[in-house]
């Protein structure tokens, strides 16, 4: 089975730079777009980036300039550096995974998510 790991996360004062790491494992093809997601206590689940294996990126309107997504395809593993931070971050962020595995003579494409790292933002 797939596993996401994620590491990273702690408390830091605003202003202040932190890095989630998300490593995937297991048995898989190949991991197309990775990406990560955060969510705060009664709010949704919201799209933070997004980055394609060919290294395309996309970013939420609010950490623009601020967050970097990168991906080790080597590692299996894809970054946020998170830089700037505001109060206004602190969520529970989430690694995902669209990834394709194949079932018997069969290929199919599946979305995986890490356990989740808590950030905080102290101001």
């Amino acid at each position: 089975q797939v596993q996401l790991v994620e590491s990273g996360g702690g408390l830091v004062q605003a202003g202040g730079s932190l890095r989630l790491s998300c490593a995937a494992s297991g048995s898989f093809v190949r991991i197309n777009t990775m990406g990560w997601y955060r969510q705060a206590p009664g709010k949704p689940r919201d799209l933070v980036a997004t980055i394609t294996s060919g290294g395309s990126t996309n970013y939420e309107d609010s950490v623009k300039g601020r967050f970097t997504i990168s991906r080790d395809n080597a590692k299996n593993t894809v970054y946020l550096q998170m830089n700037s931070l505001k109060p206004e971050d602190t969520a529970v962020y989430y690694c995902n995974a669209n990834l394709v595995q194949r079932r018997f003579s069969s290929s199919y494409s599946s979305a995986y998510w890490g356990q989740g790292t808590q950030v905080t933002v102290s101001s």
